[in-house]
């Protein structure tokens, strides 16, 4: 087998540290469930910064996200990252590219967990990890049968979702579109609270009203915050 050679311009190599401290090594003994948060991350980076290994540098990124740990990578930006010393552009596009495909991975395994979308927990439970480390907010549409079960999950507004002046046009022609028979709406806040402005609840009225009208059933509205969630249908506030 090749071997895995890591040098940096100080001279540290990673075949010099003991064979069981070399993640890649480590890894193919006892398989990735046995490698730290760091090491993981090694495996990713590939090579290290000025003077410290790339697990050094992985370490040192893990605690940069202090308290929330391996978590906080999900909350980090480009021009973040690359203020870390060590990493440059490249890294950090991996690190941000890694990120998004354990959201998309965890997005699909919980899409085919859930069979029917019948109360407002699965709906949160479909949304949660996805939604609640976003810095910024978005509008997504749930799209079911007369079955409950998915047809499809749109996002339809990203950055400011000012739902005071958002149109419930565009729910209704995705919903139409796509056959709908009932639609939740799900957005989240950046705050980490769920709270419903009057904003919020003014728009979530409006689109039960124009789906009564067309024959869409606007069965919830969940807002999405840290752990936690609000639901129009459990408050009664959709009756």
């Amino acid at each position: 087998m090749r071997e895995h050679v890591e040098t940096n311009p100080q001279g540290t190599v990673i075949r010099d540290l003991p064979a069981e401290e070399r993640p890649y090594e480590k890894c193919e003994r006892h398989g990735p469930g046995a490698l730290t948060n760091a090491e993981l991350l090694a495996v990713l980076l590939r090579t290290g910064a000025r003077g410290e290994s790339s697990t050094d540098l992985a370490g040192r990124i893990l605690r940069s996200t202090s308290p929330q740990g391996i978590l906080g990578l999900l909350h980090l930006t480009m021009p973040e990252l690359m203020e870390i010393r060590g990493v440059g552009r490249v890294k950090a596009i991996e690190l941000l590219c890694a990120c998004e495909l354990s959201k998309r991975i965890w997005h699909t395994l919980a899409a085919s967990q859930v069979r029917e979308f019948t109360s407002p927990e699965q709906i949160a439970g479909f949304y949660m990890e996805e939604m609640r480390h976003l810095e910024q907010e978005e509008l997504h549409v749930l799209m079911l049968n007369n079955k409950h079960a998915l047809i499809r999950d749109v996002c339809l507004f990203r950055g400011t979702v000012n739902l005071s002046v958002a149109s419930p046009r565009e729910v209704f022609l995705e919903a139409l579109r796509n056959r709908a028979v009932d639609i939740a709406l799900i957005h989240n806040h950046p705050s980490g609270d769920p709270m419903p402005s009057g904003a919020d609840k003014e728009f979530t009225h409006r689109i039960r009203e124009a789906g009564e009208m067309i024959g869409i059933r606007l069965i919830d509205h969940l807002i999405i915050g840290d752990q936690n969630y609000f639901s129009f249908s459990e408050w009664g506030i959709l009756q």
